[in-house]
């Protein structure tokens, strides 16, 4: 499980230092792909694997369900990570996450997110302010909050 947030930069040539506590439960190689909400999506091999069975399993007749699944796999690559704890983050992820210097690396249970410091000051602003409501949304989820 993944949880926790982490403060770190991204160098010039796009590498990125993935925390240590992250390492362990991601290994050696992980897949990276972009995320909802602006954010990059890091998932260890059995994650992707039973997430990708999933995805399979949409109606490919519907244009909603194809567009996601191409965004999704569209975007992913393999990382490596290496003898320093990095990973280099390819251009188009970059971009995509507005990934520039100052990063926020964050655990989510299953996956890790990694967002652009102030894409991520925002988010967590607007959803401080609704986590309330959001809560008495998924009441129904039985989460024992």
């Amino acid at each position: 499980m993944f949880m926790g947030e982490f403060q770190h930069t991204i160098d010039a040539k796009g590498r990125l230092i993935i925390p240590a506590r992250f390492r362990e439960g991601l290994g050696d190689k992980f897949v990276l792909t972009k995320g909802l909400d602006g954010c990059l999506f890091a998932y260890p091999p059995q994650e992707w694997t039973a997430l990708e069975s999933k995805m399979r399993s949409l109606p490919f007749t519907r244009a909603d369900a194809r567009a996601f699944v191409r965004f999704f796999f569209a975007g992913a690559c393999e990382c490596e990570v290496d003898k320093q704890g990095r990973i280099l983050i390819p251009g188009n992820l970059r971009e995509y996450a507005a990934l520039e210097k100052d990063v926020v690396v964050i655990g989510v249970s299953s996956r890790v997110e990694i967002w652009s410091a102030g894409r991520w000051r925002d988010y967590n602003d607007r959803a401080a302010g609704s986590v309330e409501q959001i809560a008495e949304k998924i009441v129904d989820f039985d989460l024992g909050i």
